[in-house]
């Protein structure tokens, strides 16, 4: 004989009130953010009125800038320019590679020889990265010159100190299954990485180089304002002899320039995930 449990109300538990410290502790929070708004406010010297008065001056500028000069003149050195800029940025992340992978092992932790190389080489990256790529430019443009050279090698500084974070990362949270597996076999250090580590997450790091790469070609833009080459010295060049006209030119190539990029490199990333 079966029997049947009663059916049991359940009865409505009321919500629970927020303690008194908690409610204290996010007013506290909200006003110490509103202070640090309001100092920073005041430190950068913001105005909205300022910027309406200079709106004359603004619509000046655009006045002078469009339409902008297409002639062969002004577009073909354009075009040779992002085509630098383009080189600079490709330069500037594949030399870096070898180096970033070195640090990137020697800084995460399943691969690392010994906590003085770990620490060592996270202290580099961190170093290279702390460092801007412009800071290093200025510091190459005073030991070799004006140029695309001293993009490239400080492209390729700052590079090495963002990629190996993010591969030291990536390879510290890949599975930790097949590198087990070899370490009871026998294996080395060494053998780990390039057999089980390396190849199950090659597609994840050539998504960050493609990242990286695309990050690279709109930053040594900014390299070729400084004397670094490229378009980004076509467009300084530009403001200083008030030809706007040219200048939104090479903005324009430089719109192009990024979007192929963009595309490319999207297209490539996608298609790696399609194959992992």
């Amino acid at each position: 004989m079966t029997t049947t449990a009663p059916n049991v109300r359940r009865v409505p538990v009321p919500p629970r009130r927020r303690e008194p410290r908690t409610l204290a502790l996010a007013a506290a929070i909200v006003a110490g953010l509103l202070v640090v708004h309001i100092i920073a406010w005041r430190t950068t010297e913001m105005s909205f009125a300022t910027l309406v008065d200079g709106a004359g001056g603004m619509a000046d500028f655009l006045a002078e800038s469009i339409p902008p000069d297409l002639s062969w003149a002004v577009l073909g050195p354009s075009l040779e320019g992002a085509l630098v800029t383009l080189w600079i940025g490709l330069l500037g992340t594949t030399l870096s590679i070898p180096f970033a992978l070195l640090l990137a092992l020697a800084a995460a932790r399943g691969t690392a020889a010994g906590p003085v190389t770990y620490q060592t080489a996270r202290g580099l990256l961190s170093f290279l990265r702390a460092v801007p790529d412009v800071v290093f430019a200025l510091i190459f443009v005073t030991a070799v010159g004006l140029g695309p050279f001293p993009g490239v090698l400080a492209l390729l500084l700052h590079n090495v100190g963002v990629m190996g974070k993010l591969w030291a990362e990536t390879l510290e949270d890949a599975d930790p299954g097949p590198p087990t597996a070899l370490r009871s076999a026998g294996a080395g250090r060494l053998q780990v990485a390039a057999h089980a580590l390396l190849p199950s997450v090659t597609p994840q790091l050539v998504g960050l180089l493609l990242y990286r790469f695309d990050v690279n070609v709109r930053s040594s833009l900014v390299l070729g304002l400084v004397g670094a080459g490229g378009i980004g010295f076509l467009i300084n060049q530009s403001i200083q002899l008030f030809r706007f006209d040219e200048m939104l030119t090479h903005i324009l190539v430089v719109l192009v320039l990024i979007v192929a990029v963009d595309r490319v490199s999207a297209l490539v990333r996608r298609r790696l995930g399609s194959d992992a």
